[in-house]
């Protein structure tokens, strides 16, 4: 299943939406990859294992018993791409987040998911995945509004930073 959307980060007509700069938007996207416990609900601790350049490569720790690896690869002031490092338990997967900014007052966030779910697009698919799928772009596009709410706190310097739980 692959799943994008796009998310306003400022917006020149609502006056109650504190504007961003893209280096904010950028510093977030970057925190967000060094320290992913103040954004993802869930995880324990992250674990840089090795750094080559723009290349990280982790282990997010869900518990005791549950660990994620992955690559993360940096476009400076533009993008991050996150690739989910199958294994016997998880199936891979990629997210990218990339800055847009059509003209000097707009700015977006762009995420794009690539995953190995089924795809329920014809007439003879399932209810249960048509269900499933509906479930889990509801899901991501939660997590995604949750992240820019927290780069939106620590913008603007808010002390109550971190996901809802």
């Amino acid at each position: 299943m692959n799943f994008e959307h796009l998310i306003q980060i400022n917006d020149p007509l609502n006056p109650f939406v504190e504007s961003m700069t893209r280096e904010q938007v950028w510093e977030g996207l970057v925190l967000r990859v060094e320290q992913p416990q103040l954004f993802v609900i869930g995880l324990d601790r992250c674990v840089i294992l090795s750094r080559e350049g723009d290349v990280l490569e982790r282990e997010l720790h869900y518990g005791p018993e549950a660990v994620v690896r992955d690559r993360v690869t940096l476009t400076p002031e533009s993008s991050v791409r996150y690739d989910i490092l199958p294994t016997p338990h998880y199936v891979g997967g990629s997210l990218t987040m990339a800055i847009e900014q059509p003209d000097e007052l707009q700015l977006f966030l762009r995420f794009t998911y690539a995953t190995t779910l089924p795809v329920a697009d014809d007439a003879n698919a399932s209810a249960d995945v048509l269900q499933t799928q509906e479930i889990v772009k509801s899901a991501y596009r939660e997590a995604d509004i949750d992240t820019v709410r927290v780069i939106r706190q620590l913008a603007h310097g808010r002390k109550d930073v971190g996901p809802l739980h």
